[in-house]
């Protein structure tokens, strides 16, 4: 194991670490405009087009489980590269679909595909780096993931056109081609005694890991659940306020660049305050400012107000970049492992689900702006329940 006596350095392992979780990142950014739109173009109504969309999510969802099961039977590399292939055959599918269900289809097993890269990547960077710059390694793997996602649009529009919809498609899937590239030749960073085809003890099971840990998703998993639930109906939030307020989409669109450059420029200093201070100065700020944010949201009036708050909101998620995926690896257990990781992201997937679905339900049944208010005491509730909950020691502290 690495330790400060024999400085680690991010240079070793930039390409097989980070490569992947830029061009997946590309790969989603440049497909999730246009799904919708190809719906459309193959005669789905909209409300169709919009299930289609939610396709993703779902085939994530239901494959944490599985992802989790073949990550630790077959090893972190092994997984990804599945995962690029799969990836690949989906967005193919896409490009040829001739009805909406082979377009909901390719969707679907493209969410799966997420579901295992992402597991896999996680698992990958855990063996990969010392435990005191875990933290800094797990928040850089997210922020350049949100890196990919800003370039994916621009790079898909431009091939769109040129070669219509399908140009985003294919931008995806030559990203991921690249992505399974880099996977194929990443050096093995497991244990000898934890690498595929090496003999190891009976796995535990999925049902024990969560028996044996279920204190930990109880509270810190509450906590997982609500953010998640935040940070997706954040998405939802910005338009649809934009738009209440009067605001027309080009300015709108800019709002959004402007919230993304913020939650990029963050991610790593951040994670360097986890690594030196902990966790908690972090989850607690991170979800304390997106409570506010969108509380603050449902009460502005004007453009200029919105635009303080929405960058408010884009401050907090961004200083939270990684969290989830930090916080599941310091409470994974070593035998387990994978196993724990899959159920934790199942719990921040259900949370990602929730959120939207809370959001429409308040808006319906009362107004968008209690519905983002709402929102906005689940996120002054994540920092209530990591302020209780999360441990005060520092984990990578305790490995120097």
């Amino acid at each position: 194991m690495q330790t400060p006596d024999a400085p680690f350095s991010f240079k070793k392992i930039a390409v097989p670490a980070f490569g992947p979780s830029v061009l997946y990142g590309v790969s989603n950014g440049a497909i999730l405009p246009v799904v919708a739109l190809s719906a459309r173009n193959l005669d789905a109504s909209v409300a169709t087009s919009g299930l289609i969309v939610a396709l993703i999510g779902i085939g994530s969802l239901v494959s944490n489980i599985p992802a989790a099961l073949m990550t630790s039977r077959f090893g972190e590399r092994q997984a990804m590269v599945a995962a690029a292939i799969l990836s690949i055959l989906a967005l193919l599918l896409c490009i040829t679909a001739s009805h909406a269900w082979m377009l909901a289809i390719g969707v679907f097993f493209i969410g799966m595909a997420s579901s295992v890269f992402m597991l896999a990547r996680q698992s990958y960077m855990i063996d990969a780096v010392p435990v005191y710059m875990r933290a800094r390694a797990l928040s850089t793997l997210a922020g350049t993931m949100r890196i990919g996602a800003f370039a994916g649009p621009f790079l898909g529009a431009g091939l769109i056109h040129f070669m219509g919809l399908q140009g985003a498609y294919w931008v995806a899937a030559i990203a991921m081609l690249g992505a399974g590239l880099i996977a194929y030749r990443a050096p093995d960073m497991a244990p000898p005694d934890r690498r595929p085809g090496q003999p190891t003890h009976a796995k535990p099971r999925i049902l024990d890991i969560a028996r044996s840990h279920s204190r930990t998703l109880l509270t810190l998993g509450l906590g997982i659940l609500l953010v998640s639930a935040v940070r997706a109906s954040r998405q939802v939030v910005i338009p649809l306020w934009a738009d209440h307020l009067g605001i027309n989409p080009s300015t709108t669109s800019l709002i959004y660049g402007l919230i993304a450059a913020i939650d990029m420029s963050v991610f790593y200093p951040a994670g360097t305050l986890m690594d030196r201070r902990g966790r908690l100065w972090v989850a607690v700020p991170s979800t304390l400012l997106m409570g506010i944010a969108l509380i603050g949201t449902s009460l502005t009036t004007g453009i200029l107000s919105f635009i303080l708050v929405s960058m408010l909101l884009g401050l907090g998620n961004g200083i939270g970049s990684g969290i989830v995926m930090t916080l599941g690896a310091d409470a994974a257990p070593t035998k387990g492992r994978t196993e724990f990781l899959g159920i934790w992201r199942l719990v921040a997937d259900m949370g990602s689900s929730v959120g939207p679905v809370v959001l429409s339900a308040i808006t319906a049944l009362a107004s968008l702006a209690v519905g983002v208010g709402v929102m906005g005491i689940f996120g002054l509730s994540a920092a209530a329940v990591f302020w209780r909950w999360l441990p005060r020691d520092n984990p990578s502290a305790k490995a120097q």
